[in-house]
């Protein structure tokens, strides 16, 4: 074993993905010391996605001043990587941990988010990625879309910003005036739902009740998200309403779609693409990745079938380290993972389990490496 590739998801409650890659590059390294290990700890769009892409491929922190979801100064953040490429985390200005107990879906603003994109874009970034995950927010983008220079207008003519209380007051969009630092920058909305605007499975009734909203207020959310979408699509002669992810982040997905001309991608793709995989893949005898667990969500392309998918015209083995296994997974095999291997030791309940998830990590690898260099040997 000469090159390995390590690319595993955060298992989430436990462990980031940068310390999922230390663990198995320590085991790693125990029994192939010469071994070239490349880790690419992987971002999916929330809290932390800024240090993932960093921590993967180098570049620096710039520290940005911006409004927070209620609209007051803060400092927030984007990532600027070698290349040039800025990424962009709206928990940065609108995550919920900003809000603390003041959880008010109808009320916060996705502003800030709009000011770290433009700043990123006015300092020379041409590629600009935007992690759509852990808002307080339920504004369909409009905030965001409103700082970099789209007009809202309520229906007496009036320009304001509006928020998930306040959609429903809106007349027209004014498109014409975004900011000229975005001509030619690409745009990519990186998010890992395929949730629509609205209904049942849309923002407000998946998400709004965790940001604070109660029954009666999520109806309302979502008949005001509604509103936005008709007025859109008027706008537009489209409607986005039901394009899979367009409920992410509070209808982030679809303002970044709608009013912004973003693309939308999975983040494994996006991170994928961002370093370069089919590059660091030549030559490599395995990839490693893995996730808090493996479940038929993640057969719909999250990071292990994501990373597979990769490896497979390269015919290079890839081997997932999980939590736990849910029944009818098995299709993986078909869309290229070689085996998985849960890391649970002990039947344990997960506030319990939690707790060694790292030692049970550890033990795992140690494990499969044990394994893999015992048939070398033979």
């Amino acid at each position: 074993m000469k090159r390995i590739l390590l690319v595993p998801d955060s298992f989430k409650g436990t462990m980031s993905s940068r310390e999922v890659c230390d663990i198995m590059a320590g085991e790693i390294q125990t029994y192939y010391p010469q071994a070239q290990v490349i880790a690419i700890p992987v971002a999916d769009g929330g809290e932390g996605s800024v240090d993932a892409f960093l921590s993967a491929m180098g570049g620096e922190k710039v520290k940005v001043p911006c409004q927070g979801p209620y609209l007051e100064e803060r400092e927030g953040f984007y990532g600027r990587l070698p290349d040039g490429t800025a990424v962009v985390e709206m928990a940065a200005a609108a995550g919920l941990p900003l809000v603390g107990e003041r959880l008010n879906a109808g009320a916060t603003s996705t502003y800030g988010v709009g000011q770290l994109i433009l700043a990123a874009a006015r300092q020379g970034a041409r590629r600009i990625i935007v992690g759509l995950g852990g808002s307080a927010t339920n504004d369909g983008g409009c905030g965001a879309a409103a700082a970099l220079g789209v007009r809202f207008l309520d229906t007496q003519g009036e320009e304001y910003i509006p928020t998930g209380d306040t959609l429903d007051q809106l007349g027209t969009i004014d498109l014409s005036h975004l900011d000229v630092a975005l001509e030619g920058v690409e745009l990519v909305a990186m998010c890992d739902i395929d949730n629509p605007l609205c209904g049942p499975s849309g923002a407000s009734a998946v998400f709004g009740p965790q940001k604070g909203a109660t029954p009666e207020q999520v109806e309302v959310l979502d008949r005001n998200l509604h509103h936005l979408a008709d007025v859109t699509a008027a706008r537009l002669g489209e409607d986005l309403r039901n394009l899979p992810g367009a409920g992410a982040a509070g209808g982030m997905g679809f303002g970044m779609r709608a009013l912004l001309g973003s693309t939308m991608q999975m983040g494994i793709e996006t991170v994928l693409d961002t370093v370069g995989f089919e590059r660091l893949l030549k030559g490599a005898d395995l990839v490693l990745t893995g996730e808090g667990k493996l479940d038929t969500q993640s057969l719909r392309g999250k990071v292990v079938v994501g990373v597979a998918r990769r490896c497979v015209p390269k015919n290079v083995p890839v081997v997932a380290v999980v939590g736990d296994i849910g029944d009818g997974v098995e299709k993986v095999y078909e869309l290229g993972v070689t085996a998985v291997f849960s890391i649970n030791r002990v039947a344990l309940p997960f506030e319990q389990a939690r707790t060694r998830s790292r030692s049970d990590l550890q033990k795992t690898m140690e494990n499969l490496m044990r394994l893999i260099w015992r048939m070398e040997q033979r």
